[in-house]
């Protein structure tokens, strides 16, 4: 049976198992043998990360060509005006928009450590932003090409899966929503071991 377990991705923390260049990986707070993250957050994000231990799970969160929606709440420079931020933008990399935009008035966030940077006669203002890729460093590129670089980056869901009320460091274990359960038979049926093929019999006996 396919498991999903949530965890809110603290700063900092590397969406790998292993520690590198003298940072964390999630091994200093998951004990969770054979599963794997489905998508990744950057080093200086936070929020949700899904694991499992299904391999058609992970390929279905993840792959671009299923385009799974991801939201994220976001604290930017600046006071936007948001209906720039329904039009398509042009990225280094090609074209991109957001889903769904909605301004945020003060989400309720845990402090961050260490703390954002702070200009003394700059505001900062959250929006929610929904995208349906995952290319490296998507939003932070999108909402500099706006003009509003980001401060705070914080996954709050990624397809089925929410992040909810779990705070930075903590985990949960959570039921396969119905839309993923074929994807966990297949998965049960893929890792039943194939039937060898008959040995030829050539040492010419009777037949």
């Amino acid at each position: 049976m396919a498991n999903v377990v949530l965890f809110n991705k603290p700063y900092g923390v590397l969406s790998q198992f292993t520690d590198a260049d003298g940072h964390p990986g999630l091994a200093q707070h998951l004990d969770l043998p054979g599963f794997r993250p489905a998508g990744r957050l950057d080093r200086d994000s936070e929020g949700l990360l899904v694991l499992t231990d299904s391999g058609p799970i992970q390929a279905r969160i993840t792959e671009p060509r299923f385009r799974t929606v991801k939201t994220y709440w976001v604290q930017v420079e600046g006071s936007p005006d948001f209906s720039q931020w329904q039009q398509p933008l042009t990225l280094k990399d090609g074209p991109a928009r957001f889903l769904k935009v909605t301004p945020l008035d003060n989400p309720p966030v845990w402090p961050r450590t260490p703390p954002i940077r702070v200009r003394q006669h700059i505001p900062d203002t959250w929006v929610s932003v929904s995208i349906d890729e995952g290319r490296n460093r998507q939003i932070r590129r999108m909402t500099a090409a706006l003009g509003h670089p980001t401060l705070r980056l914080i996954r709050m869901q990624s397809g089925a899966f929410e992040l909810d009320d779990l705070l930075p460091g903590e985990q949960r274990r959570v039921a396969l929503p119905a839309s993923y359960q074929q994807l966990a038979a297949q998965d049960k049926t893929t890792s039943m071991p194939r039937p060898r093929p008959k040995r030829r019999d050539t040492r010419g006996g009777r037949r």
